[in-house]
């Protein structure tokens, strides 16, 4: 028969479960790269669905259930959340234009850039409305996604250009400041505010008119 000093001898699992409750396992830190991602395709989400004026910080940070600050501590405000979402769709845009035939000659060249810009435009005012919006509204605080923008299809132009003078084509000194005033040019066929409400068959034959209107400046430089 066991004694009382045996009986009241605690079990380990008495042990274990009369101890300190043990502390929660901490969640694994997440890079800061993923976080971005995650604010960005849910605030990108919500400006499609509900529209930019219609969400705030507070709203993009319920959604990813975290605090406004931890939103705010990768983005400090809207607007360069923004210039980050619009920045992402830039270079997507650049991976598409990749694909042009840099066997054509300088002018056939110029006019495939263009138009794949434009429809590359034009798909994007259909699949996301949003996007055009974002910039618009925004337009006034001169987002660096414009200025990237700029330059990215200013260095294209040039190269083009560039390729013009050695072919013989083109008849220029200057390529980079000839690639501006094509891009100065091609704003009626490029910008969102000019294509937004314009039929695709005018804008298909205004592209080819004005590129060859540059065409045939580069070719045939106004005398000084």
């Amino acid at each position: 028969m066991p004694t009382a000093r045996e009986t009241a001898r605690p079990t380990q699992a008495d042990t274990s479960s009369g101890g300190a409750a043990p502390s929660p396992v901490r969640r694994p830190r997440r890079p800061a790269e993923e976080t971005r991602e995650d604010i960005l395709n849910t605030a990108e989400n919500l400006f499609r669905t509900r529209g930019y004026g219609s969400v705030a910080i507070a709203d993009i940070a319920t959604a990813l259930g975290m605090s406004p600050a931890n939103v705010f501590k990768h983005f400090h405000t809207k607007t360069s959340l923004v210039d980050a979402i619009s920045s992402r769709h830039i270079e997507k845009m650049v991976v598409r234009l990749g694909s042009l035939d840099t066997a054509k000659a300088a002018p056939g060249r110029l006019l495939d850039f263009v138009k794949q810009l434009m429809e590359s435009h034009l798909r994007d005012l259909e699949e996301n409305p949003h996007l055009f919006e974002l910039v618009l509204l925004t337009a006034k605080d001169d987002l660096q996604c414009g200025h990237r923008y700029r330059d990215m299809l200013v260095a294209e132009l040039s190269a083009i250009v560039e390729d013009g003078v050695a072919e013989g084509v083109y008849r220029v000194t200057d390529s980079r400041k000839a690639a501006n005033s094509a891009f100065l040019a091609l704003a009626c066929v490029l910008h969102p505010v000019m294509i937004a409400n314009e039929k695709a068959d005018i804008l298909a034959t205004r592209c080819e008119d004005v590129v060859s209107l540059i065409n045939a400046a580069l070719q045939s430089p106004l005398a000084k």
